[in-house]
């Protein structure tokens, strides 16, 4: 998995109704297994009640910095 670029970051936290720290936050500390992101992603969810837009805003990014060039 690839790091997302700010500007790619900053598409994302910019979607209407997602928490924008959030978003920027996870994004730009995620590592580098996508599979591991994506369980950190539900645990946070439900820890911090995150709702559905922050949720898929992050999951788009894990997405797109999880495909091959």
């Amino acid at each position: 998995m690839r790091s997302l670029t700010l500007q790619e970051i900053e598409q994302f936290a910019s979607r209407p109704n997602a928490r924008r720290i959030a978003v920027e936050n996870f994004l730009m500390s995620m590592g580098s297994d996508k599979e591991v992101a994506i369980a950190n992603l539900t645990l946070d969810t439900k820890a911090y009640g995150w709702n559905t837009a922050t949720t898929g805003a992050i999951l788009a990014g894990i997405k797109l910095a999880s495909k091959e060039v």
